[in-house]
């Protein structure tokens, strides 16, 4: 097997095996490159079904072209698609964008707080109805007991220190210091009774893997990540006012292909562009240790 059908195959292993041992599982969507990957990998997975929600935290503050792309493929794919958005922060105004609170403090209470709702099935949710193409209150959500993440490894230093079965406590915080290792394909699947867990399929993927493994599947993307002859494009989505775009040329795969292998992006991170990862050291592990993505 190519690299690309290795790291395929394990994803979907380890996908089927989360689903057989996590009961009540949800899939975090961003509609970013990674997760639309990973929504990918399921249907391959699970024979074109997804048989599990899939959850968008809404800050209020993503970019249109990403919702609009969110549910257009979830109605395309017929995903089962829940959205949850703390609304009370939102009218109070206690955000990063209102310059009342720091970046940091505006992801935890946009994010960490909603998805910690969310988990415990405390959240207010809307679940997208497939005949009207409209969200509608959820009444019945449910606690999670595992999360499907598409993280890898070499997006960020705190990222690297994961598992593929990472368990988080009763409160959701991660002490990546007392995890159990993973060695030789074994992974961890025994968990402690109220424990919760983040599940990461493509732990082991790089950033040209993902773009490779989108042409060779012929996945749909968010166009945002391509050049529209400005000169600039994303290369990490989120939040409007904390994610600025590069400058590149790159206008489809093959160039944004080529960039990664010819080292024109080599010295920048792929998350450079993300408030949260400049405004202090160690601050994005400070929030995924309480529960962040």
């Amino acid at each position: 097997m190519n690299n690309l059908q290795k790291l395929e195959s394990k994803s979907i292993y380890i996908l089927r095996e989360a689903y057989y041992h996590i009961s009540n599982l949800g899939m975090l969507w961003s509609a970013g490159k990674d997760s639309t990957v990973l929504v990918h990998l399921c249907r391959k997975a699970f024979f074109g079904h997804v048989p599990f929600p899939l959850i968008h935290i809404d800050t209020g503050f993503k970019m249109p072209e990403m919702i609009a792309f969110r549910d257009q493929l979830a109605l395309a794919w017929g995903l089962t698609m829940i959205y949850s958005q703390n609304r009370q922060a939102l009218h109070d105004k206690k955000t990063f964008p209102d310059k009342t609170i720091s970046c940091l403090e505006c992801c935890k209470k946009l994010k960490t707080e909603v998805l910690q709702q969310v988990v415990q099935g405390k959240a207010t949710q809307f679940r997208l109805n497939h005949t009207t193409a409209q969200y509608e209150l959820d009444r019945t959500p449910e606690p999670l007991g595992g999360l499907i993440i598409g993280i890898r490894a070499d997006e960020e230093g705190s990222r690297s220190k994961e598992r593929y079965f990472s368990v988080r406590d009763k409160n959701n915080d991660w002490n990546y210091e007392s995890q159990l290792p993973e060695f030789w394909g074994h992974f961890n699947t025994e968990f402690s009774p109220g424990s919760h867990i983040r599940v990461h399929p493509l732990l082991d993927w790089r950033e040209i893997d993902i773009w490779q493994y989108i042409k060779r599947e012929q996945i749909p993307i968010s166009s945002l990540y391509f050049n529209k002859g400005d000169g600039t494009r994303f290369r990490s989505l989120g939040c409007i006012p904390c994610t600025r775009p590069i400058y590149s040329a790159a206008s489809n795969i093959d160039e944004i292909v080529e960039e990664l292998q010819s080292g024109e992006l080599a010295n920048t991170g792929e998350r450079s562009g993300r408030a949260q990862d400049q405004e202090d050291r160690g601050g994005l592990e400070t929030l995924r240790k309480g529960g962040y993505m």
